[in-house]
């Protein structure tokens, strides 16, 4: 029997992917797949506080983005305000704590505030943390990483890097999930995945539900989680997760 048998894993993280081929097939405009993924969002993280876990990490819109078509982008932007609006009082009194995690330096001011604000209004919740990666890119996060040690005249080492990170303020994922069938990472918490467990799910976001969320628990509750000692050592006892994984 897997040595996860039973657990929910702490951190969920998720590629939301296939929100503009969802609204294709339905000969609809692109920007209508991402308003379904909001949707779809909501009901995630309802079912993540339900199942007791106790952080989402979701990428929302990643540096490579920008490349997408400009009314593409723009309507992203626009419901990304959108959202902060209607969303964050709910997300507030269900207690989630948000956290936006990525470069705004290309943001518009109103778009940053809009963040900060939410960040702020969800500061004191406890139920869920639920980060948001937009405009983010995992060489970025290390990156960026690497160049505020740089300037601090730190160390470049495992332990430095680890805490400089954009998510340093809660574990790695222990089970990563990618939507729509592609089964790559594309960019999206390199650092962090070193030991996530991976679900990838036919599913197009807007199409993911709270039985396809429980698929990916079951399938991360199946597998045996070693961080390099042998299934004798996780059997004994001896087996347990790195320092990152614990705090």
């Amino acid at each position: 029997m897997a040595s996860s048998s039973l657990q929910i894993p702490h951190h969920i993280a998720i590629v939301m992917d296939g929100n503009g081929r969802w609204a294709t097939r339905r000969f609809l405009p692109r920007v209508a797949g991402h308003k379904q993924g909001v949707e779809s969002l909501r009901r995630c993280v309802k079912a993540c506080v339900d199942r007791g876990v106790g952080v989402l990490t979701v990428f929302a819109f990643s540096s490579e983005n920008w490349n997408r078509p400009p009314e593409e982008v723009s309507g992203l932007m626009e419901i990304m305000v959108g959202a902060l609006a209607r969303e964050v009082p709910k997300l507030s009194r269900d207690g989630v704590q948000l956290h936006f995690v990525g470069e705004r330096a290309g943001l518009s001011k109103k778009m940053v505030q809009g963040l900060v604000d939410a960040e702020t209004a969800t500061a004191q919740n406890t139920k869920l943390i639920l980060n948001v990666c937009f405009n983010y890119g995992g060489r970025w996060d290390i990156a960026r990483a690497a160049a505020r040690l740089a300037e601090q005249g730190e160390a470049l080492t495992e332990a430095n890097l680890d805490r400089a990170m954009a998510l340093a303020h809660v574990p790695d994922p222990d089970l990563l999930i990618r939507t729509g069938g592609e089964q790559r990472l594309s960019n999206f918490l390199l650092w962090q995945s070193a030991y996530a467990e991976l679900f990838f799910s036919d599913k197009l976001w807007p199409e993911f539900d709270p039985a396809e969320l429980d698929a990916g628990i079951a399938a991360f509750q199946a597998r045996e989680r070693r961080f390099g000692k042998t299934s004798a050592q996780i059997t004994a006892g001896s087996g347990s997760s790195p320092d990152r994984q614990l705090a």
